[in-house]
């Protein structure tokens, strides 16, 4: 076992848990599912069959990542933030045939208490502020706040605001790093820092 589970997680047959994650206490992860490699879960997480967690995602306590969900590399999803898998959920009907899709793209982060409705992508990039509820998609380098949430500005990739000038060009104060907005999307100007 290349991955450390607490005593009190429980985990079911058929997963592919990657080497060096960290599976804390009372978690469950449940059967056909992928963690990658450096992960760590947090105390009281749920994820799903079939579930998909890429590299270095940190999970915090409390989240429940249902069956349709699928984390790329490097995803932060905040404490007690929650997805959804069904748009109109019915106790008396059974809709396991109708889950959707939500994918959380590289580098995102999702703030504590945040709701994504199903079905809803999350860009590159993006940060979800806490209790933000998504009904709709989330560009890459998005910040988005509020209920129902609301485009408010832009993140650089180490998460701190971008301010464009009136050539539409954004420095990260923090890593120097130059961002463009072009046509109402940002993108990442240069590969190596100025």
């Amino acid at each position: 076992m290349d991955y450390f589970a607490h005593e009190t997680a429980v985990i079911d047959d058929n997963c592919n848990i990657g080497k060096d994650t960290k599976i804390w206490h009372f978690s469950h992860i449940m059967s056909n599912c992928t963690i990658g490699e450096h992960c760590n879960l947090g105390q009281n997480v749920v994820v799903s069959p079939n579930v998909v967690l890429g590299n270095n995602v940190k999970v915090q306590n409390n989240v429940s990542i249902y069956t349709g969900v699928i984390c790329e590399d490097d995803v932060f999803l905040g404490p007690s933030m929650v997805f959804t898998n069904v748009i109109n959920p019915r106790s008396a009907v059974v809709r396991k045939n109708e889950y959707q899709k939500t994918l959380v793209k590289k580098g995102a982060s999702i703030g504590a208490n945040a709701t994504i409705v199903c079905g809803n992508d999350i860009g590159e990039f993006a940060f979800i502020g806490a209790g933000a509820v998504i009904t709709k998609a989330v560009k890459p380098y998005a910040l988005v706040v509020g209920n129902p949430a609301k485009q408010i500005g832009w993140v650089s990739e180490y998460g701190h605001r971008l301010e464009f000038d009136a050539n539409g060009i954004g420095v990260c104060k923090e890593s120097n790093e130059k961002y463009e907005l072009l046509d109402g999307n940002v993108i990442k100007k240069d590969l190596t820092k100025c």
